[in-house]
């Protein structure tokens, strides 16, 4: 498997991923109907409006030994009292969680706010995506801030996991 920064060339496999996480991930925890109104067209604009933000932004992927796109992890720079940098997104085909590729992910993410002087990071988890949760408390991040956010009328309860020193998550690959 390789990693490596993504070009907007890989947006569309990126938003398959997205799309496909979003309505494996969250089904039963968001409305069906929001899920069903999720495109692959709509995913690719987000992700393209994305990366020319003004906050760093930036995309790495995984690539199985096929060549074929299985993963990937989003990160920006954010203003915040605690933390620089945040980890947008992260999202595996299916089949590819528990292999140890987003832990590959989060640890490029975590060299490339090094490299861009960032030493501390943030991510926002639904707190009931369990598998997400304990993925990032495995990962060393701490119980920050919460927040509601809205899902197609749903109400949902967001919890930021912190790391005050990304050092620990840059692993070699």
């Amino acid at each position: 498997m390789q990693i490596r920064k993504a070009s907007k060339e890989d947006i569309e496999s990126i938003a398959r991923i997205y799309v496909d996480g979003w309505k494996t991930t969250y089904h039963g925890l968001v409305p069906d109907n929001y899920l069903e109104k999720l495109t692959y067209e709509e995913a690719e604009r987000k992700w393209l409006q994305f990366l020319n933000s003004e906050n760093a932004p930036f995309i790495y992927i995984a690539v199985n030994d096929q060549g074929k796109i299985i993963g990937f992890a989003a990160g920006q720079h954010m203003d915040n009292d605690k933390f620089t940098g945040e980890l947008y997104a992260l999202y595996l085909f299916p089949e590819c969680r528990g292999l140890g590729t987003g832990r590959q992910l989060v640890s490029a993410a975590a060299k490339h706010f090094k490299e861009n002087s960032i030493d501390s990071m943030l991510v926002w988890v639904m707190e009931q995506n369990n598998s997400g949760l304990g993925f990032y408390e495995r990962l060393g991040g701490k119980e920050y801030l919460r927040r509601k956010s809205e899902f197609g009328g749903r109400v949902v309860e967001d919890v930021a996991y912190g790391w005050e020193n990304i050092s620990v998550l840059c692993m070699e690959v």
